[in-house]
């Protein structure tokens, strides 16, 4: 039955406020450096309260934030003394494994979306964390270990239902408003609350490898140097990475999702890379690919993190890298290979169009005392600008708070000033704000 509660609607689901015993628990997200507090907090128990809670946020004039899995580090979902759609109670995934397509709801996570496809041997991309949300992950594109097999999660994506800035309920697809198909593959929150995802699936198996090698960094070069180049021409079941953290060795290595028997070639190659301390290879499931990191990425932490994409690496910018090493305590960061099925689509095709990047270069820290917070911040911050000459743009999911000029840098000119337009036609007056956000294009 519907619920009256201190807004002047009613909802299937909860709201809560302040003073409500789950209150804290709903406000809280990733990153443990967000701590905001919304004047509601509604959690939809359909598509209808969505609409809804979107109709009465633009009636009482309050900030409207959307909460998926919760994992922006900027804290996007939870709006200082406005409305907080949460979509926790959304989270249904329906698999019809004959025609390999996936109904996903827009609160679901992205563990729960690998176990409803992998009794039936497949998947599609769904990024490195089990525990974040399907939502902020596709919308913003969508990378994960089978990118170089079948592209990013929005290149998957055959349709979306979504709730507009007037509380209307449309579908967007190839055939169906194809302008807001458009957007929605790589444009961020900026134009609707995406209720469901229609994914396309594929036959990836069941089974993984992982494997890397340490080395010394101080002598590390030509090594890193190598295994890069030779990403170019790796199998798609592949993906390369090499990363470095302070005081620790420079990792190189590569993810496979596969028969783990045919990566044997590439084990070799990565024996053969330089003067090795440590190996180690490990033969996984998919689901527990999937799964490694999120002990790393555990809820709570603060955190806070730079990206660029890069395209040419000369030595300069490899012993730059290498030179992580020797920061202060706390930074790690790390380059992963992109290509593959992710160059094969037309840049125009999407809003997401950093198409021929090579590599997606990451810094990151995470801490429990907020003491800390300028000195890793400013740590990161640091270690990036040494990357910076070779920037190209950078992943909008992995942009924090850096205004305009960041967001411009996700999307280059031509499809910014696209996003704009699209924004004028569906949320004139930028409704859909609180996110890496596109201000609609001047009448």
């Amino acid at each position: 039955m519907p619920t009256a509660g201190p807004l002047p609607v009613s909802f299937e689901g909860d709201v809560l406020v302040p003073d409500s015993p789950a209150y804290d628990t709903a406000r809280a997200v990733w990153n443990g450096a967000v701590d905001r507090r919304p004047k509601y907090v509604v959690r939809c128990a359909g598509t209808d309260d969505v609409r809804t809670a979107v109709r009465v946020a633009r009636e009482l004039g309050l900030p409207l934030g959307v909460r998926g899995g919760g994992h922006s580090a900027a804290g996007w979902a939870v709006p200082d003394g406005g409305l907080m759609i949460d979509l926790s109670r959304m989270r249904e995934v329906v698999v019809d494994p004959r025609a390999k397509t996936a109904q996903v709801q827009g609160g679901a996570l992205l563990g729960s979306l690998d176990a409803a496809t992998q009794p039936f041997g497949l998947a599609t991309t769904a990024g490195i964390v089990s525990h974040t949300g399907i939502g902020g992950l596709a919308l913003g594109g969508g990378v994960g270990w089978l990118g170089r097999q079948v592209g990013l999660t929005c290149d998957n994506a055959l349709g979306y239902e979504v709730v507009t800035a007037d509380g209307e309920l449309v579908y967007a697809s190839a055939d169906e408003n194809p302008d807001l198909f458009w957007g929605l593959r790589g444009g961020g929150g900026n134009f609707g609350v995406v209720t469901r995802f229609d994914l396309r699936l594929h036959d990836v198996g069941t089974q993984a490898l992982v494997a890397e090698v340490d080395l010394d960094p101080a002598r590390g070069l030509d090594a890193l140097r190598t295994w890069l180049a030779a990403s170019d021409d790796a199998p798609r079941r592949a993906t390369f990475i090499a990363e470095v953290r302070s005081g620790g060795p420079l990792t190189l290595g590569f993810v496979w999702v596969g028969p783990p028997e045919e990566a044997a070639p590439l084990i070799q190659q990565l024996d053969g890379v330089g003067d090795v301390q440590q190996r180690r290879v490990a033969t996984i499931s998919y689901l527990d690919l999937q799964q490694q990191s999120d002990v790393g990425a555990a809820y709570g932490y603060r955190r806070y993190a730079k990206s660029h994409y890069v395209q040419e690496l000369p030595d300069a910018a490899l012993e730059a890298f290498l030179a992580h090493t020797d920061a202060d305590a706390g930074p790690y960061a790390s380059l992963v290979a992109y290509g593959g099925a992710i160059a094969e689509v037309n840049p125009d095709a999407t809003a997401f169009v950093h198409r021929g990047t090579r590599f997606e270069y990451d810094v990151g820290a995470k801490w429990a005392d907020p003491n800390d917070d300028e000195r890793l911040a400013t740590a990161c911050r640091r270690l990036a600008a040494t990357i910076a000459p070779w920037s190209v743009g950078v992943y909008v999911n992995a942009l924090g708070v850096e205004g305009a000029a960041g967001v411009h840098r996700a999307y280059g000119d031509a499809t910014y000033a696209r996003l704009q337009q699209l924004k004028a036609t569906w949320d004139r007056e930028n409704t859909f704000r609180l996110n890496q956000n596109i201000p609609p294009a001047e009448s």
